[in-house]
């Protein structure tokens, strides 16, 4: 307001959070739907879905709303929870095509005018990276399994290789970032490295072939091969690679991640 010479704004009235669930919780506690119910304060219905609020209104649901699930008949107790476990139980089923590679980032992050009403879509990008970017902005691919479907842990080494003229096709740059899982928290390590990334390329220790292959493994591969090293953490783990302003290669899935290799002992 003095750098524009002008009375300053009215204050935002203080909004009185309401407490909020563990990460189990949100999955099976009928309070879920009262936190709901106060962040629908700050959402306006859009017209796409009044109806939908409508049907909503009649157990509860809505801006502003109280959510007793003691006033609900058994049946209708029943039905609630069995739709927010196929709730979860569809996101878990979007996991495995995320595995798969038939889903992608870019399949769950966007406008709503891109998602449109795919509420499967929505939920995902809401648990997975809230606040995910719209595809052209930037792609996630996620490594949360190796090649043979097997969750990553520290019982095995990896490789990730972009073959000569694959590496991520991006105009700004890339990365690849390793997670400690359950907890999804960077991971200390000797060498204070938690991702490899575009910047780093001059660094890296290229193929005989020019490709390019990253190791990905709790312990040093050797003084010789650190550059290309991304430590992982003892345990399980799951890397975020990022592609900033990817090229149409990427968007348009002419391009994909390479699978994580693992090394045979």
């Amino acid at each position: 307001s003095a750098f524009l010479g002008q009375p300053a704004p009215k204050a935002a009235p203080a909004i009185d959070f309401i407490k909020p669930l563990s990460p189990a919780e949100e999955k099976t506690s009928p309070e879920f739907f009262n936190i709901l119910n106060f962040v629908l304060q700050f959402c306006p219905t859009n017209p796409s879905e009044t109806e939908l609020m409508a049907r909503f209104a009649k157990i509860g649901v809505g801006a502003g709303k109280i959510f007793d699930a003691s006033k609900l008949s058994p049946e209708m107790k029943t039905a609630v929870a069995r739709g927010v476990a196929d709730a979860w139980a569809n996101f878990d089923g979007l996991l495995k095509e995320f595995d798969a590679g038939k889903v992608t980032s870019g399949d769950v992050f966007g406008t709503r005018e891109y998602l449109k009403n795919n509420y499967l879509y929505r939920m995902a990008a809401a648990v997975l990276g809230i606040y995910g970017n719209s595809k052209q902005e930037a792609m996630y691919p996620l490594y949360a399994v190796d090649a043979a479907k097997q969750k990553l842990d520290d019982a095995n080494r990896y490789t990730v290789r972009f073959a000569p003229g694959q590496l991520p096709p991006v105009n700004a740059f890339w990365s690849l970032t390793m997670y400690e899982m359950p907890q999804s928290l960077l991971v200390a390590n000797p060498i204070n490295r938690y991702l490899l990334n575009s910047p780093m390329l001059p660094q890296f220790r290229k193929d005989a072939d020019g490709g390019l292959t990253l190791l990905i493994q709790n312990e040093s591969p050797g003084k010789d091969k650190e550059s290309n090293w991304l430590p992982a953490p003892k345990g399980p783990f799951v890397m975020a690679m990022r592609l900033y302003w990817p090229k149409e290669e990427a968007t348009e899935g002419k391009w994909s991640a390479p699978l994580a290799q693992q090394v045979k002992k």
